[in-house]
């Protein structure tokens, strides 16, 4: 059965001069592999957190990017052995690219959720114990010092400077909070979806 942990919680913080940011890492186990979704851009946070886990970077069978900005792609290449998917392809470390597979993975889904970025995408995983889990990158993410409350309409109201497309990230968010379970967001701590009819 599928089990996720987060490994880096993701946060964004604002400073006078600078931010100081992390996505959620997150390592997926399944019964034949190992993935990393969004490794981030903190090297030593990275290879620390995956220490912890008695994990080493040629271990890692696959690493999934919700999308290709730099805070959440850049550190994808450490990871020796892993084949690198984002919304529609395979990255293989030899120079070939494939066209992406909807069932690689048992009970792991890839689903498109254009609107921050418009190859963005989230990860569905099912999970025995706790249902629908969805990695969701920046469909979802704040700054530590602003927590949202988590009612459907402040979640698909909140504040993204940084989308490209209004209408297509809210529309992302409704998919994805009547899919979920529990959301892990891009920058901020893993929360439970409080099921209700969205219209």
């Amino acid at each position: 059965m599928n089990k996720v942990k987060v490994l880096v919680e993701g946060y964004a913080q604002e400073h006078e001069d600078f931010e100081k940011v992390s996505p959620s890492v997150v390592l997926i186990e399944t019964d034949r592999f190992k993935i990393i979704v969004d490794p981030g851009f903190n090297r030593k946070e990275l290879l620390d957190s995956l220490e912890r886990e008695n994990l080493r970077t040629d271990q890692i069978d696959f690493v999934i990017l919700t999308h290709t900005h730099l805070d959440h792609s850049i550190l994808a290449g450490i990871f020796e052995n892993a084949v690198i998917l984002d919304s529609g392809d395979q990255f293989l470390q030899n120079g070939i690219i494939k066209r992406q597979e909807n069932s690689m993975f048992e009970g792991i889904e890839i689903i498109p959720t254009p609107g921050h970025d418009q190859f963005h995408c989230s990860i569905l995983i099912k999970t025995e114990n706790m249902g629908n889990i969805l990695i969701a990158g920046d469909v979802f993410w704040w700054l530590d010092a602003y927590e949202p409350e988590k009612d459907f309409e402040s979640l698909l109201n909140l504040d993204d400077p940084y989308m490209k497309d209004k209408v297509a990230l809210i529309e992302s968010r409704k998919k994805i909070l009547e899919i979920s379970d529990y959301i892990i967001p891009g920058h901020g701590k893993m929360f439970k979806v409080e099921k209700q009819k969205i219209s």
